[in-house]
């Protein structure tokens, strides 16, 4: 039985965001490299995004204060 890799756009569907969205993150090594081509298996896309820090990690732009 062959192995099914996924591509970029594969990535992006599964994780339900665009592919200029993908290509903005840093993704794990690739699993499967074909010429300039990469692959991921599912479960390593999984492994990954689940060990991704959360949503506002990093605090964003500061607050203006209110007392300026």
């Amino acid at each position: 039985m062959a192995i099914e890799y996924m591509s970029v756009t594969d990535v992006a569907k599964r994780l339900g965001i665009s592919t200029a969205a993908v290509s903005a993150y840093k993704l794990p090594q690739p699993d499967a490299t074909i010429g300039r081509t990469r692959g991921w298996l599912p479960e390593t896309i999984d492994r990954w995004n689940a060990s991704r820090p959360g949503r506002g990690v990093g605090g964003g732009r500061p607050r203006k204060n209110k007392n300026e």
